[in-house]
């Protein structure tokens, strides 16, 4: 039977059958549309947000991006990876010159010391790793692990160096903590001579950056714990340092570890 036939014996004009026509079509369309963009989120594990999402659906289809946004939102299917929000800290009360530039030998314990922060991505949770290092035999005479990474954290590190030389080197970057008023001044307590690394630059601070590579390397990374406890992440970081300081033997320091060697030559 013709169109027209059929409206005739149903009793609707032409123009209503094709506006029902196109809505059904329509309809359908949208139902492909939001079971495919269902399927790329549950696919990508609800990493990507709407614009991601938006440019693989173009490599089958065209859609708009507003749509795609609207989808996700009616079904939840939004990116859940959390967006890391940094505190605004305002300027930084006092940056230092370089003072070190690169110059990573020390003649006598406690002479040149640096410090960094890492992260420690392996427990249930996200942990820091605060470490102050002893450029003369490379031991790590303070550390803290925390879940927070504030000032207080890092002062925890800085507070564990008792007994001091007058007018010692600590070399750090140009983070935040290490620039705010309390640590400046905890630091001027202590007599010590502040140096800071260039902007940008891991290189100007590459000792305790290797240090926190070759313990992720030689612990998590080795022994494949991407995923663990808390507790274990703490009791992992703490062996090693242990057996960093203690036993691990290192080339430059004539095959002894950073103890021995202090004990040796001191």
């Amino acid at each position: 039977m013709s169109v027209k036939a059929i409206c005739t014996h149903l009793g609707v004009t032409r123009s209503t059958y094709y506006c029902w026509k196109q809505a059904s079509t329509d309809a359908g369309s949208c139902h492909v549309i939001e079971r495919r963009i269902g399927e790329l989120c549950r696919e990508h594990k609800f990493r990507y947000g709407y614009r991601k999402i938006t440019a693989l659906l173009h490599q089958e289809i065209r859609v708009n991006h507003k749509v795609v946004q609207r989808i996700m939102q009616k079904y939840g299917w939004q990116c859940r990876v959390k967006v890391k929000k940094r505190k605004q800290t305002g300027q930084p009360y006092h940056i230092a010159d370089n003072i070190l530039n690169r110059s990573f030998e020390a003649t006598a314990p406690l002479q040149r010391l640096v410090t960094d922060i890492t992260y420690l991505p392996f427990g249930q949770k996200q942990l820091y790793l605060s470490s102050i290092q002893d450029l003369y035999n490379g031991e790590i005479i303070a550390y803290s692990i925390g879940d927070c990474q504030d000032t207080d954290f890092v002062f925890n590190t800085l507070s564990q160096l008792d007994t001091l030389p007058e007018g010692f080197t600590l070399h750090s970057d140009q983070g935040s903590v290490y620039t705010s008023y309390r640590y400046q001044q905890a630091v001027k307590g202590k007599g010590i001579i502040m140096s800071m690394s260039r902007k940008g630059t891991p290189a100007d601070n590459a000792p305790i950056e290797s240090f926190h590579s070759a313990l992720k390397s030689e612990t998590f990374y080795l022994d494949n714990l991407r995923s663990t406890t808390t507790a274990i992440v703490e009791q992992t970081v703490k062996d090693y340092i242990t057996y960093y300081n203690y036993i691990r033997i290192q080339a430059k320091l004539n095959n002894q570890s950073p103890v021995q060697y202090r004990q040796l030559v001191g």
